[in-house]
């Protein structure tokens, strides 16, 4: 009781000493002194902590016993002894046996014979000699013509390179014989006599030497020299001698590369032009360039882009006639989609070196009375787009514009009976080269199907529309070409391939000589000459890692169609033959 008193009085007091020190506060709070006679020290109480092994109350564990072990050694005499570890070898499959040399030979109708041997010896590290033969002829003749149409054509090449440590160099020589008829006569158009007394067979001879030098690691890249003399049994000649070099210069990311060349080619004939009705001054020309070729290749990321010009000088050095050529050198590709689709295009032109032997390799019957020329290409503008569809899919299409000046086409020369020539080549059975400025357009389209590393197959297409400035018929050109090719390996041992291709059709003109008149003015017909398929196939088998047999078939379609007005082709042609690789 008394408890309950006091502890009411002391908050009685309590409450009123706070509400005297609010009204003493509301005039003056005034200054108190608080002496501190201890520190405070806090202090943490423990926390009740749980056993990590608690206590099990459980009448249903079982106490473990304690278990004794004892060993008893028995010594027991062994005399094994371990063999040392040896790696397990993995089989491998035997490298292919390689070889240096192969001869390959073969026959068939008609009388039609082929050879080819090559082989390549390394001297040493450094050097090495390569020497190559090759042989095709034919002693058959064609049914319809009224002269003798065999062929041969046999070359052989040569090299010695040697490498260095920061540059290569080589040599090499070349010599060819080919031998051609003019036997485009139809049965029936001369009596027998004339035909007996036409000589229609011409000899092409070529003897070729060259030199060449790259070096890396240095401004100055590569230079090649070449020097080639090619005649022929009519009494004409050709001398041409080609020197080109190459210079790069690193500019930052990008590359300044420079280009400088000469050509040089002269050369007559015996005998004029067949446009005229007398043969009593031959043809001689020389032509001389000298040109340089600057440009800048830039490579960013996608983009790749080349951009130069091409500046030759040309001189007519028989007539003392020169002129200066300025061509662009510009061409550059971009990645669309990574390899599926890579657009390409670009803008080219050059003054192109013709030459009789260039003329004689595009066609063998030509007349030895021609007049050479250099054709000015002074653009080809193109634009295309080339990828892979699939991983075994590839494909490329492309479209062209391309303006020439003195673009030369093969017609044929006029019926010329009035000439007594040596060679029997004035009968409507040769061909000139005419001149014409011509501007074509041309679209272009290629597949090729890799299906596997066995099996692959191409085909391509390609259509021109030719506008000439004299507006005649681009002679001899046609408007549609096609090709289409197979190869496939037959297991280890078989192979076999084919290739069909098709050229359309073309024009060219007959014409006859008349003495007074002029070229222009001589009787002439249009000759449509038909387009035409040639299908060719082979298959080999492999008798060992040496010996090979082949079995080729040309022109299948036995078709003896027109490649060159008159000059019908053979029909179906069937060649059997071997092959033999050694170590020579």
């Amino acid at each position: 009781m008394h408890k309950n008193i006091k502890l009411t009085l002391f908050t009685f007091f309590a409450i009123a000493q706070v509400v005297v020190a609010q009204d003493d506060k509301e005039d003056d709070i005034g200054t108190e002194t608080v002496t501190v006679t201890k520190a405070y020290t806090p202090t943490i109480s423990d926390a009740f902590k749980i056993r990590s092994m608690p206590t099990i109350n459980d009448s249903i564990v079982l106490q473990k016993k304690k278990i004794n072990y004892s060993i008893f050694s028995v010594p027991v005499a062994s005399t094994f002894t371990p063999a040392k570890g040896k790696a397990s070898t993995v089989e491998k499959t035997a490298p292919p046996k390689l070889f240096n040399s192969y001869a390959s030979a073969g026959g068939g109708n008609p009388a039609n014979i082929i050879a080819d041997f090559y082989t390549s010896r390394a001297i040493d590290r450094e050097t090495r000699l390569d020497v190559g033969l090759t042989h095709n002829s034919s002693r058959g003749d064609l049914d319809g013509v009224a002269l003798s149409s065999i062929y041969s054509n046999t070359k052989l090449n040569t090299a010695y390179t040697k490498r260095d440590r920061d540059f290569d160099w080589g040599v090499d020589v070349a010599l060819q014989h080919q031998l051609y008829n003019w036997y485009g006569i139809p049965d029936g158009e001369f009596t027998e006599e004339a035909v007996h007394g036409i000589d229609e067979r011409q000899n092409y001879y070529m003897g070729q030497v060259g030199g060449h030098i790259n070096v890396e690691d240095s401004y100055f890249k590569n230079a090649a020299l070449q020097y080639r003399r090619f005649w022929d049994a009519a009494k004409s000649g050709e001398n041409r001698a080609v020197l080109n070099t190459g210079f790069e210069f690193p500019l930052n990311e990008e590359s300044l590369e420079i280009k400088v060349n000469a050509d040089y080619v002269n050369g007559n004939f015996e005998n004029a032009s067949l446009n005229t009705t007398t043969n009593d001054a031959g043809i001689k020309y020389s032509q001389l360039q000298v040109g340089v070729n600057p440009s800048l290749t830039l490579q960013r990321d996608d983009l790749s882009l080349n951009l130069g010009v091409n500046l030759v000088y040309g001189l007519d050095t028989e007539n003392s006639e020169g002129n200066f050529y300025i061509y662009p050198a510009v061409t550059a590709s971009y990645r669309l989609m990574d390899e599926m689709a890579i657009a390409y295009g670009g803008v080219v032109g050059a003054l192109k070196q013709n030459s009789y032997y260039g003329f004689v390799e595009e066609n063998s019957f030509v007349s030895p009375t021609l007049t050479i020329v250099p054709t000015d290409k002074q653009y080809d503008a193109y634009i295309g787009l080339k990828g892979q569809l699939l991983p075994n899919l590839s494909y490329n299409v492309k479209g062209s514009y391309t303006a020439e000046n003195r673009r030369p086409l093969y017609k044929l020369n006029p019926q010329n009976t009035i000439r007594n020539d040596e060679k029997g080549y004035n009968y409507g059975n040769s061909f000139d080269v005419f001149y014409d400025d011509i501007k074509t357009i041309g679209v272009f389209g290629e597949l090729n199907v890799d299906v596997n590393r066995n099996f692959t197959m191409g085909i391509n297409a390609e259509i021109y529309d030719y506008n000439t400035e004299t507006d005649n018929p681009a002679w001899n050109l046609p408007n549609l070409t096609g090709s289409l090719f197979v190869d496939y390996q037959i297991g280890k041992k078989w192979y076999m391939g084919a290739n069909l291709f098709y050229v359309g059709e073309r024009e060219d003109v007959a014409s006859e000589a008349i003495i007074g008149m002029q070229p222009t003015d001589f009787p002439a017909t249009i000759v449509n000459l038909d387009g035409y398929f040639d299908a060719n196939a082979h298959v080999g088998h492999r008798l060992n890692d040496q010996l090979s047999i082949f079995l080729k078939a040309a022109n299948i379609a036995n078709n003896n169609y027109q490649k060159w007005s008159n000059f019908p082709v053979q029909g179906l042609q069937i060649l059997g033959g071997a092959t033999y690789k050694f170590d020579f």
